[in-house]
């Protein structure tokens, strides 16, 4: 009994607009942050390294180089703070996670573009 109650709550707070990319895609997320009473969207671009969980609790991280640094941020999907998550670039990779690109430099921290063939 409890647990259907939960699952309705949950049912009720999933997106179902923001699961168009996947792992090694670049994307602009648009995030909005909340200043006092101010409130603005900050656009967040970068490299999409994992996508963790499934259901309500699920997750992933993005990473960008910000001035010669690499900063990586953690976007729960089903945030009422995300306005849109726009793919960039998509990438093809073979992985599920990228966590290897951390330790990459330069050219070699690069995601080949996966090419969409129309007909």
């Amino acid at each position: 009994m409890a647990t259907d109650l939960i699952r309705t709550i949950e049912e009720s707070q999933k997106r179902d607009d923001v699961n168009n990319f996947k792992v090694g895609d670049t994307v602009k997320v648009f995030f909005k942050i909340i200043e006092g009473k101010r409130e603005r969207v900050q656009v967040y671009e970068g490299l999409v390294l994992c996508i963790k969980n499934s259901g309500i609790g699920k997750t992933f991280t993005v990473r960008k180089n910000s001035y010669g640094v690499g900063v990586e941020r953690v976007f729960p999907v089903n945030s009422p703070r995300i306005e849109k998550i726009e793919v960039v670039r998509p990438g093809k990779v073979r992985r599920s996670k990228l966590y290897y690109i951390r330790d990459k430099v330069g050219k070699a921290a690069k995601i080949k573009e996966l090419i969409v063939k129309k007909h």
